[in-house]
């Protein structure tokens, strides 16, 4: 039953993550390239294209930050397990656990942190974008972190008790 909900969640998030990234991307490059031809070829600048090309940066790091832990793609310093092999089930519930706490506290600091900007009204300088909207990407890739690194770990627990039943 459980593993039924985190696939259903695993196919709506990466449904969601996927789309989004690609709808990102392609609007900042979109807007580069017009800048750049704008630039050069009419000595005309978008000041507002620099400005969203940086705000879809910021967006796609924190989304990107669910993928990444769902495709293990994590960065991890795995010298201890190559020295001591046994050590690589506890490390990895440890990083599993690590990145649940740190997950925990962006979804309550960023919910912290959006609030605030909600609070104050405050505004990008060029686009006039209320900075809440960018600020509420923190509490999301808190979420996305926490739910995928749940799918990881149900996921090596699950793999881990395969291999013992085979043995």
């Amino acid at each position: 039953m459980f593993g039924k909900i985190l696939n259903v969640l695993d196919k709506i998030l990466t449904f969601l993550e996927e789309w989004t990234l690609f709808i990102a991307v392609m609007v900042a490059l979109v807007a580069l390239f017009v800048n750049v031809v704008l630039r050069y070829g009419f000595h005309y600048n978008l000041a507002w294209s620099e400005e969203l090309v940086r705000e879809v940066i910021i967006y796609t790091t924190f989304i990107g930050l669910g993928v990444a832990i769902k495709n293990g793609s994590m960065i991890k310093i795995d010298a201890l397990v190559q020295l001591v092999p046994v050590l690589k089930t506890p490390l990895s519930y440890f990083s599993h656990a690590a990145t649940l706490v740190f997950a925990t506290m962006m979804l309550y600091y960023g919910w912290t942190m959006a609030a605030l900007q909600a609070a104050t009204y405050q505004k990008t300088i060029i686009m006039q974008i209320p900075l809440v909207y960018l600020y509420a990407i923190i509490p999301v890739m808190g979420a996305t972190m926490f739910i995928r690194t749940i799918q990881v770990l149900y996921r090596d627990i699950m793999a881990r008790r395969e291999a013992r039943t085979a043995e």
